[in-house]
């Protein structure tokens, strides 16, 4: 099977314009079949606090009511994915910006309320990702650029969890590809400290991520990254690996102290 390299980018990487054109330079030069998908949920606060609206979050998860899902359809689907694959092309790298409402790419269904309601958050048809629209843009050269909206079988729009996303295209790819996932962020990793950015945890199993969670290692905004990584592992993709975006050719080389890896060997 040949390698497909799928990468997620987000966090402070997304809001720094020289971070990103940098991230650029080096996802440009893989050669390797390779798709990208990009957040970018500052920009939308951003976005809607100079328009007035109100950001609601519950449990670090944005609450997407009607005016809310306006401004993060234009800030993902518009002015962040555009200016990706403007900065892709420049870098020779030619790229296909979409969402997941673009040939039906990533059909999804408004979450159910339960505890709370999310608004217009939705959640992935995981069994009915187009995967034949992205071998034949992959077939012809063409590098997807994805924005984590998506829509309903009525068209309705939806706002979708990126690190989902990331994780359903790798895994439904994975029957036709050996697929790497690449969930890159402003860190070098899964850090022992917090606070030390050279404490990377080089490799990891699920009973270590079950330990470092109860001791609060593994904590926030890295529980759902972890999670979806333990997942995708158990659903065919063949290797996952946590890291800074300014190291991505290092961790696509497996070189050590860049990125946490974790291998389906690793499962327990």
């Amino acid at each position: 099977m040949e390698e497909l390299i799928v990468i997620k980018i987000g966090g402070n990487i997304i809001d720094d314009s020289k971070a990103v054109n940098a991230f650029l330079n080096d996802f440009a030069v893989i050669a390797s079949p390779k798709i990208l998908i990009h957040g970018g949920g500052k920009l939308a606060t951003q976005l809607s606090s100079k328009l007035g609206i109100e950001t609601k979050m519950v449990e670090g998860r944005r609450v997407t009511d009607e005016e809310t899902l306006k401004v993060v359809a234009m800030t993902y689907a518009g002015w962040i994915n555009k200016t990706i694959v403007a900065g892709l092309q420049s870098k020779k790298c030619n790229a296909l910006g979409l969402c997941g409402a673009d040939a039906n790419l990533i059909p999804a269904l408004k979450r159910t309320v339960k505890d709370i309601d999310y608004g217009w958050v939705g959640d992935i048809d995981k069994a009915n990702v187009n995967t034949s629209f992205l071998i034949n843009i992959l077939s012809i050269g063409v590098t997807p650029v994805i924005a984590p909206i998506s829509s309903d079988p009525e068209g309705q729009l939806l706002n979708i969890n990126a690190d989902n996303i990331a994780r359903t295209i790798a895994e439904a790819m994975s029957a036709y590809y050996r697929v790497k996932l690449v969930y890159c962020f402003e860190k070098n990793g899964l850090l022992m400290d917090v606070n030390d950015e050279n404490s990377v945890i080089d490799e990891i199993n699920s009973a270590r991520v079950e330990q470092l969670k109860s001791e609060g290692i593994i904590a926030e905004g890295m529980v759902p990254k972890v999670d979806n990584a333990l997942e995708a592992l158990c659903n065919g993709v063949n290797e996952v690996v946590i890291g800074h975006a300014k190291s991505i050719l290092q961790i696509l080389k497996n070189e050590k102290g860049f990125g946490t890896t974790i291998k389906p060997s690793a499962i327990v």
